[in-house]
């Protein structure tokens, strides 16, 4: 599934639009569908250039967006999970997006504060009104989503199909609880950096300097703490790229093809040989 999430062009880093264009089109050719985005990307250009890339081929595209964040401005109504937030989000989420349908619209994350009954009933105003087809959760405690799909099955609306979490060989917080619950109530997982922002590929390891993107003091802010830890994980994921004769990257996205619950990863390549190493992790098998 790849994510137009890294053009990122609209907050001064990402890729061009022709090279978003080459990485969409590679991904279909090689027959992808599966396209995850969100409102806010980008402050909106993620979904309008996906709106012009999907033209002619709409219906065979599985779209996920999502809602909460808070648009540009101070308006206290323009972000959040509350009803108002949703209903305003898919709107400007379908304009942009040149569409009359979303497949999958996600929850993007959980401000504790509107009521679950709020949040359920509204996802399913939308399915009815055929605005959505299936609704989804991300960073979102176990024990709220397992509420939430409760209510909505006593009541007969519509459930979370979809759960999007962070997930890689470095960050594996969500085995404890999140994924023995996906698996419980039946649903798919996508995982968000499943290359830990980029240090499973090897390329952050030491001082080198690369030129991505958690050298920007932006990111590095919010960089996962690089402990002994993850610096041997990234060790041994390196040591058997070398091994196996395949890019680090490439074992970390295929390790995640065999957990005991499958596990889908949004990959966010910002260049084209980066998409084409990616979904080559595809022809990776790993042994025991």
């Amino acid at each position: 599934m790849p994510r137009n999430h890294d053009l990122w062009r609209a907050w001064g880093r990402g890729s061009a639009k022709e090279d978003c264009r080459r990485i969409y089109d590679t991904f279909r050719e090689a027959g992808g569908n599966f396209i995850d985005t969100a409102n806010l990307y980008t402050n909106g250009t993620s979904e309008t250039y996906l709106g012009e890339f999907m033209e002619g081929h709409r219906d065979s595209v599985v779209l996920a967006t999502k809602y909460t964040n808070a648009a540009p401005g101070r308006d206290p109504n323009a972000a959040g999970n509350h009803r108002k937030s949703m209903m305003r989000s898919v709107e400007g989420s379908l304009q942009r997006l040149r569409t009359d349908y979303i497949d999958l619209y996600w929850l993007h994350i959980w401000d504790s504060i509107t009521p679950v009954d709020e949040v359920m009933r509204a996802f399913d105003d939308l399915v009815r009104q055929g605005k959505i087809l299936h609704c989804g959760i991300s960073n979102v405690p176990a024990w709220w989503i397992a509420r939430a799909n409760t209510m909505a099955e006593l009541r007969g609306w519509t459930r979370f199909a979809g759960l999007q979490v962070e997930y890689s060989l470095i960050e594996r917080t969500v085995e404890r609880e999140i994924l023995p619950m996906a698996k419980a109530l039946g649903l798919g997982v996508t995982a968000w950096s499943p290359l830990a922002g980029g240090w499973l590929t090897g390329k952050y390891a030491g001082d080198a300097k690369t030129g991505g993107r958690l050298e920007q003091a932006q990111w590095r802010e919010n960089a996962l703490d690089v402990n002994e830890r993850s610096q041997r994980i990234v060790g041994e994921v390196t040591a058997i790229a070398r091994e196996s004769g395949h890019a680090a990257a490439q074992i970390a996205l295929a390790w995640l093809r065999y957990r005991d619950v499958p596990v889908i990863p949004i990959i966010g390549a910002r260049k084209i040989d980066q998409f084409q190493s990616n979904l080559a992790s595809l022809e990776v098998t790993l042994a025991p």
